[in-house]
C-alpha cells in the first residue's frame, strides 16, 4: 500500500545553483547528497517534512553526470523541471507486482538502489496518464547526514 509522497523529482542542469534557490528563496537545506551512477546523476534530497511511517517527503533534486542517463535525455528534450513523482510504499516488491498486474507497465524486473539506500522502481508514464511515477522503500535513515 503506497502510503506518502515520498519526494518530487526535479531535473536541473546546475545542482549548486538549484540548490540555493531552493536553500534563499524557501529555506530548504540539503538533507543528503550523491552520486548515483547507474542512473547516470548527482542529486540533492531536500527534507519537507517527517511523516506518521517513519518516512519523509523531500524535493530530489536531479543533475546528470551523463549526456546518455535519462535525467540527461529527459533534461535534452523538456528543459529543468518536474521530471518523477515518487510513491512511498513499505513493500517496493509486492506494490510493483500488484500495479503490474492492473496492467501497468513496470520498468524494472526488479527494484534497483535509489537514493540513501532505498529500493526503487518506475512506472511507465505512459500507463499513468503521462506522469514518472517512483515506487520507494525507504532503507533506515539517521536524523540527517550529508
Amino acid at each position: 500500500m503506497l502510503t506518502r509522497i515520498d519526494h518530487i523529482g526535479i531535473a536541473c542542469f546546475d545542482l549548486d545553483r538549484t540548490v540555493e534557490f531552493y536553500r534563499a528563496t524557501y529555506g530548504f537545506e540539503v538533507f543528503h547528497t550523491e552520486v548515483n551512477e547507474e542512473q547516470g546523476v548527482r542529486e540533492a534530497m531536500l527534507k519537507i517534512n517527517g511523516t506518521s511511517d517513519g518516512g519523509a517527503s523531500y524535493l530530489q533534486l536531479l543533475e546528470p553526470t551523463r549526456e546518455d542517463s535519462a535525467v540527461g535525455k529527459w533534461l535534452a528534450k523538456n528543459g529543468e523541471g518536474v521530471h518523477h513523482i515518487a510513491f512511498g510504499t513499505a513493500d517496493v516488491d509486492g506494490d510493483a507486482r500488484a500495479i503490474g498486474d492492473k496492467g501497468v507497465r513496470v520498468l524494472y524486473d526488479e527494484p534497483r538502489r535509489g537514493s540513501m539506500g532505498s529500493r526503487i522502481t518506475f512506472l511507465h508514464p505512459k500507463d499513468c496518464h503521462g506522469v514518472l511515477t517512483e515506487l520507494v522503500t525507504s532503507a533506515p535513515r539517521p536524523e540527517a547526514e550529508h
